[in-house]
């Protein structure tokens, strides 16, 4: 979910164990050089999902890296199979409030553009987080930890995959 700390605990995390830091959505922006909003209003949703899963499966393909998706994009049955087959999906786990203290002063996120922000981002939460629970793993955020912090949390999660993270690390 947004707010979750996917940009910043996966550039954290991709630090700590010397691997790339990607990110779908950035380079789907790139290719494009059109926003996502602009990518939904010209060519629509399917579309953009479908070049979603198109870069997602490409970023995988490029050996040990931890890749950062948008929130949606692990709603596909498509996206979860490729990740899960090429990778290990760690979902971020946030409760609503510590979601909403992290974006509700934020103007970059366009789906919180309601009369009842938060009342929205509570029904995304609804919606997605069963899709979310389908992830290999999950590590739950807290509001007293760093961005270290929840980066080493996660390493220790990523533990519990000893064909994903090696011991040495």
């Amino acid at each position: 979910m947004m707010g979750s700390g996917k940009t910043a605990v996966g550039q954290a995390l991709a630090r700590r164990l010397g691997v790339p830091f990607l990110d779908s959505d950035h380079e789907i922006v790139e290719a494009s050089n059109l926003s996502i909003a602009e990518i939904f209003e010209r060519y629509g949703e399917p579309f953009f999902r479908e070049k979603e899963t198109q870069v997602i499966t490409r970023l995988l393909e490029t050996g040990p890296a931890i890749l950062s998706t948008g929130g949606g994009a692990y709603l596909s049955e498509t996206n979860r199979a490729v990740i899960s087959r090429m990778g290990v999906a760690v979902w971020l786990r946030a409760d609503v409030d510590l979601l909403w203290a992290r974006v509700r002063h934020k103007t970059t996120r366009p789906l919180l553009r309601t009369a009842d922000p938060y009342g929205t981002l509570k029904g995304l939460c609804a919606t997605r987080e069963p899709y979310y629970a389908r992830a290999d793993l999950v590590a739950d955020a807290r509001r007293d930890y760093s961005v270290d912090e929840m980066a080493a949390h996660v390493v220790e999660v990523l533990r519990q995959r000893p064909d994903v993270l090696e011991e040495s690390e």
